[in-house]
């Protein structure tokens, strides 16, 4: 075969593969850097351990979010707890009551993670609006006496008829803060601690709402309390989006 030949072959030979391989896609490098738009769906974690070790509690939580633009999520916890709790004062028993009932936390995180390629991770924070609805009966109520006149190791047991509080409810906010982490393909491992400020609870006749569903023990001193979260979720992706650049970026 003579060099003229060989030479419009390989020519053929490399124009056939270029253009092959150009049929079959084009190159990671030149497509548009998109990002998965869906739902976050999964539980809680913490309150399934507790409710495994801690005879007087039973605890379920379902978390969620949806992603709205390129750092801004709708998100929402749905709840319920049951938990039982001897008060006491100096290790000596006061009263044993129950709390239970349900609870529904919804606002939104905005995302300060600026992700690789690919990459669909959260360090976020937020804000909640959380309004739970509740019962509570009384069990065991012991008079207080400082001075232990009839009963030195106790105080004296004053009634154990049980007395029902129904139709409870309590509305407060929630500062968020936490990360969500993808370890496998769309699912997520996430970790969050909240700040609780009460704005409204219903006083039960001559007791108190102790303890509140998804906010956890109230205090007389105090409207604010503290919370945590951990949670796996699976992410159902939806629809992409063209990802921002860096100057986008600094808007939702």
């Amino acid at each position: 075969m003579s060099p003229y030949f060989t030479k419009a072959f390989w020519t053929l030979a490399l124009c056939f593969v270029s253009l092959s391989g150009w049929t079959q896609g084009t190159p990671d490098s030149l497509r548009e850097p998109t990002q998965k738009y869906g739902l976050r769906a999964g539980i809680e974690l913490s309150k399934l351990l507790r409710t495994s070790l801690d005879d007087d509690y039973t605890g379920l939580e379902l978390v969620g979010d949806y992603r709205l633009s390129e750092k801004l999520f709708l998100a929402a916890e749905l709840g319920s707890e049951n938990k039982t709790t001897f008060e006491r004062i100096v290790d000596l028993p006061l009263y044993r009551y129950n709390s239970s009932g349900a609870y529904l936390k919804a606002g939104v995180d905005i995302n300060n993670y600026k992700n690789w390629f690919g990459e669909q991770n959260l360090i976020f924070f937020g804000l909640r609006y959380a309004l739970s609805t509740f019962k509570m009966e009384v069990y065991e109520r012991y008079l207080y006496d400082s001075y232990r006149y009839y009963e030195p190791d106790s105080f004296v047991l004053f009634s154990e008829d049980k007395i029902e509080y129904n139709s409870l409810s309590a509305s407060w906010i929630e500062i968020v803060s936490g990360f969500k982490a993808e370890v496998l393909p769309n699912i997520y491992m996430g970790m969050s601690a909240r700040i609780h400020f009460l704005l409204s609870y219903n006083q039960p006749d001559n007791f108190d709402s102790l303890w509140i569903p998804g906010f956890n023990k109230k205090t007389d001193n105090s409207r604010f309390g503290l919370g945590y979260n951990y949670s796996i979720s699976y992410f159902l992706p939806l629809y992409k989006k063209p990802k921002k650049n860096l100057e986008e970026q600094t808007s939702f």
